[in-house]
């Protein structure tokens, strides 16, 4: 008897373990697809990994070795989040974005306590004229200026809006995708601290706009996605989408679609072996132009704390599904001429694939934003009638 009911009630601690989600018996999520979007890509192929520019303001590129196509390769342009300039915090998605064939440019457009967010749209821009004028006649990395998307993570994300919009203007190609993923960092107006937006209708009507957001932490990304969508007012809704990446704890380890998510880091990017040329000398005739620091050049607590996730963060299938594949499914639309519907009507799109137990994972919520709605046509006011006369007997207080 004694037997027995130990037995039993090992059982139903077994059990109770299992219904508690245990992670020694929780199912485990999707695993990276061995192809198409968001897949295993040429594992084999060798990246080439070179720093163009000079070391206060270059470029990281990379690309597959070997010759080019005859097209030119398409450029992906990465902007990283504030605080975060080495591409070893993204190095598993560059890594993946080199083996589908792209040219991927980082800018280091930020000097770490050096930078004021206001001027980082404006030395981004002029890294990536330089970046362009340096690869234009090089015939390995052959840059297809018609094949342009920027991929903006946190206050990068306001960045490539405002390169977008102003490419025409800069001499830049004009990107046929804007990536905008957890978008942030954007000053409420031209005095406060964080990127200033530029006037976002100037933007390419052709260009895709997408903003990708999660749902944690998730308020002011919601926020700043809707509000870039909405400026992009040259651009038609359907070619803008809305997606946001659902939190999934079915199985172990569990799926969080946090603000430093899209991170991935792969110590294999480091920007710190990539050697970038010296400044040249200054010559000693032409007077130092004095350097002054102003508080907005710090990172904040806030901001600190979240690029020490960034910097830690790996990858899982919230990259491999929700950013990465999501990602390479708006390029190829957007290189093809197709617009938004398209993604939005594809099932592979949202879909999430499986955990292990065969139980869907939640799958990527996906809107169309709603047109905007011009604004109503200043009207003359009309001359003030003439003020009446007071009768004879009203008198002043």
């Amino acid at each position: 008897m004694r037997l027995n009911l130990s037995l039993g009630l090992a059982a139903c601690g077994f059990a109770a373990l299992i219904a508690a989600g245990s992670p020694t018996f929780a199912a485990a999520p999707p695993v990276q697809p061995k192809d198409g979007p968001g897949g295993m890509v040429d594992s084999g192929a060798t990246i080439i990994k070179r720093g163009l520019g000079k070391a206060g303001s270059g470029s990281f590129v990379f690309y597959k070795s070997g010759p080019a196509p005859t097209e030119g390769r398409p450029v992906v342009v990465f902007l990283h989040a504030w605080g975060a300039p080495n591409p070893q915090a993204y190095g598993a998605w560059i890594d993946h974005l080199a083996r589908t064939g792209a040219l991927v440019v980082f800018p280091r457009f930020q000097e770490l306590n050096r930078t004021r967010p206001s001027e980082a749209s404006t030395i981004a821009a002029r890294i990536l004229g330089n970046t362009f004028s340096d690869l234009q006649a090089d015939a390995e990395a052959k840059p297809d200026r018609t094949r342009v998307a920027l991929i903006g993570h946190l206050a990068g994300a306001p960045i490539a809006a405002n390169i977008a919009a102003d490419a025409k203007a800069q001499g830049l190609p004009i990107p046929r995708l804007v990536f905008a993923i957890m978008p942030g960092g954007i000053a409420s107006d031209a005095r406060a601290r964080g990127v200033v937006l530029q006037d976002l209708s100037r933007i390419a009507p052709e260009t895709l706009v997408l903003t990708v957001i999660g749902d944690r932490d998730a308020r002011a990304a919601d926020h700043a996605a809707r509000r870039l969508l909405r400026e992009a007012s040259g651009v038609a809704s359907e070619r803008k989408l809305f997606v946001r990446a659902l939190s999934d704890d079915h199985g172990f380890p569990a799926l969080t679609a946090t603000l430093s998510s899209p991170a991935a880091v792969d110590a294999a990017y480091d920007g710190g072996a990539i050697k970038l040329p010296p400044e040249p000398p200054r010559d000693p005739k032409q007077p130092a132009t004095p350097f002054k620091w102003t508080p907005d050049m710090a990172l904040t607590g806030e901001q600190t704390t979240l690029v020490a996730q960034i910097n830690n963060a790996r990858t899982d299938s919230l990259d491999y599904l929700a950013y990465w594949k999501t990602f390479d499914l708006a390029a190829a639309a957007a290189f093809g001429g197709s617009d938004a519907s398209t993604l939005k009507s594809n099932p592979r799109f949202s879909d999430m694939e499986r955990w292990a137990d065969g139980w869907p994972v939640k799958r990527l919520a996906v809107e169309t934003p709603r047109a905007s709605t011009p604004a109503p046509a200043a009207v003359e006011p009309a001359a003030p009638a003439a003020p009446r006369a007071k009768p004879a007997s009203s008198r002043r207080p």
